[in-house]
């Protein structure tokens, strides 16, 4: 296993945890984080790679394959595949708060916007 997981894993949980309503919970073997029991990352079986929910896989697997990807197993869901090495932090932090926000009630969504 990837040792940068515990690594991954930190910052993942300090910048999702606070998010109204998110939870954190194995999923394959590793961490992963949900909103209203639904999932909306996780850290892959790899280590080196995040598995996010996103409506918007195309673009950015366009704009930066070397960062976005998928496999064949995700073709038919609203995942991308993110590796964690690569990833700029700012950038990964807006697409986890969409993905979050994808999953989240509007009620949820108040709440965060009411408290920036």
């Amino acid at each position: 296993m990837n040792p940068g997981i515990f690594i991954y894993h930190e910052f993942l949980r300090n910048f999702l945890l606070p998010l109204p309503g998110v939870t954190e919970k194995m999923c394959f073997g590793t961490p992963a984080f949900y909103v209203k029991k639904k999932i909306f990352t996780r850290i892959k079986e790899d280590g080196e790679n995040l598995v996010l929910g996103t409506l918007e896989r195309d673009k950015w697997m366009q704009a930066k394959p070397e960062v976005y990807h998928i496999t064949d197993h995700y073709r038919n869901y609203d995942y991308m595949l993110v590796r964690l090495d690569k990833v700029n932090p700012e950038e990964l932090k807006g697409l986890l708060i969409t993905a979050w926000r994808n999953r989240a009630t509007s009620k949820l969504i108040s709440e965060y916007e009411n408290n920036l």
